[in-house]
């Protein structure tokens, strides 16, 4: 049994997300899993290295499987061609790589860096790749507020409710806003995230942003663990998994 990880990125639009649902059979796991199986011969399980929601785009996002009948590194560009071929539009695959077989696509991850992109002026070919939002944003406000989540490592104020971890602590390593063409760039990287986190934080800054919050508030949101304290929850179309790092020697 040899146990092998694929690199690949979508656009997240079209799907409710990467992971299975018993009501929505547009998953991209799902997907993947079906059309793998069937190229393959052997029924295929995907394993992700997170799970982005509905709308939720990944230009990095990493997968294992296990395949017993076949050496897919003999005739590697054949099966990253019928690999992509089989698949829709809007999912890729870059690479496929043998690994170990404890090697894990979710637990042996270090670390995931996301970016949110939001504009400000109306653009048509930015539909559902960034969050349309108009008028002035306080860019200094919103950075000072970034640098309060370096003091903290229990966000629960930005977890969706009543999900199925054993803690919401997490390590935030990298927190910053950056001006763009036509609007601004949120990147966050951490050793985990909760669900729901990253979009929970931008909706909040953009409230700091916009006047309605003050900075000093956003400490008081993070300790107070009230997902009700915190801001809207920003649309998924900004968001994207942009890099996912790993245990040296795993990949």
């Amino acid at each position: 049994m040899q146990r092998y990880f694929l690199k690949l990125s979508y656009v997240g639009t079209l799907y409710h997300g990467w992971q299975i649902q018993a009501n929505t059979p547009d998953t991209i796991q799902e997907i993947m899993n079906i059309r793998y199986s069937s190229i393959l011969g052997e029924k295929i399980n995907m394993i992700g290295c997170g799970r982005t929601d509905t709308g939720v785009h990944a230009r990095e996002f990493y997968a294992h499987f296990e395949l017993s009948g076949l050496d897919l590194m003999q005739d590697y560009e054949k099966w990253m061609y019928k690999m992509n071929v089989v698949l829709p539009h809007d999912i890729s695959v870059q690479q496929l790589i043998p690994v170990a077989a404890n090697a894990h696509a979710r637990f042996g991850a270090t670390s995931r860096t996301y970016q949110y992109f939001l504009h400000q002026k109306k653009d048509a070919f930015m539909l559902n790749r960034s969050y349309y939002c108009p008028g002035e944003l306080n860019l200094e406000n919103m950075n000072r507020a970034a640098a309060e989540l370096f003091r903290h490592s229990d966000f629960t104020s930005f977890s969706r409710a009543r999900t199925q971890v054993k803690t919401n602590i997490c390590t935030i390593m990298e927190a910053e806003w950056k001006e763009i063409d036509n609007g601004l760039v949120f990147t966050i990287k951490a050793n985990r995230f909760l669900r729901n986190m990253v979009r929970a934080i931008v909706g909040t800054m953009i409230d700091i942003g916009k006047g309605k919050l003050q900075v000093v508030d956003f400490a008081k949101i993070i300790e107070s663990k009230d997902r009700s304290a915190a801001g809207f929850s920003a649309p998924a179309c900004g968001l994207y998994l942009m890099k996912v790092e790993y245990k040296e020697g795993i990949i």
